[in-house]
């Protein structure tokens, strides 16, 4: 009869050998932070609005910038408040007015124009000229009026208390301009407008980096074979993840 070897590799029987456990797919480490959990596909809307939101203000900081600090002293123009409803509907109190130099000979009736009260003396007023007078030396003199006044100013304006001729006007800005005028006004306009701008910067910069890392970790789980998380898997993650860091 037929003998097996005693070095001879042991016989195996289907089905009895050791088990081999399946390869497991190891899920890729799922990026802390709150914008890991957020699908973009599934973000609220209060989310896109809030973007939007931070676009818009930022805009609108740099123009603000632009307008009320950097274009005046670029320029040499004179940031004033009205006061007075003398120009109203054109130029209602609390307008922030940019008064720019200008060179008497190129005023024209119609032009909004700030003079001194007194030659040297600091009150002022913006008004509208209607009338440019020249004498028989070629001396001229001007006649104001405000847009809501009845009459005209009381005397001739001479060159010498011309300031300069209205720009541009902001609504509003003027009650912020008499707010911060003085001394402070060197610090605190650049300082709040720095404050928003780096916010909003901030704001724009982040939702971008949260939807790009959204992005990757979606692309790593699909590579590995896993299927997406369900919105409720998702929170149910970050929860744990907060309690690991407590």
């Amino acid at each position: 009869m037929s003998e097996t070897p005693a070095n001879a590799p042991d016989a195996t029987v289907p089905g009895a050998g050791p088990e081999v456990e399946p390869a497991t797919v190891v899920e890729p480490d799922e990026p802390s932070g709150p914008s890991a959990t957020d699908d973009p596909k599934e973000r609220s809307l209060g989310y896109y609005i809030g973007v939007a939101l931070s676009a818009v203000l930022l805009i609108i900081i740099v123009a603000l910038a632009l307008l009320l600090i950097i274009v005046p002293k670029v320029s040499g123009s004179i940031p004033l408040t009205v006061l007075t409803s003398s120009m109203e509907p054109s130029l209602p109190p609390g307008t922030l007015i940019i008064v720019k130099p200008i060179d008497p000979g190129d005023i024209v009736v119609g032009d909004v124009v700030t003079y001194q009260i007194e030659s040297g003396v600091p009150g002022v007023i913006t008004h509208r000229v209607i009338d440019v007078v020249i004498s028989s030396t070629g001396d001229r003199t001007f006649i104001f009026q405000g847009d809501n006044n009845g009459s005209p100013d009381d005397l001739p304006v001479l060159p010498v208390q011309i300031q300069g001729k209205v720009w541009y006007s902001i609504p509003y800005m003027g009650f912020v301009n008499s707010t911060v005028n003085g001394s402070n006004r060197t610090w605190i306009i650049p300082v709040i407008a720095g404050a928003l701008f780096v916010y909003s910067t901030y704001m724009i910069i982040s939702g971008i980096y949260s939807a790009n890392r959204t992005r990757k970790h979606n692309a790593a789980r699909k590579a590995a074979g896993l299927p997406p998380l369900t919105k409720d898997e998702r929170k149910q993650r970050a929860g744990r993840k907060v309690d690991k860091r407590r």
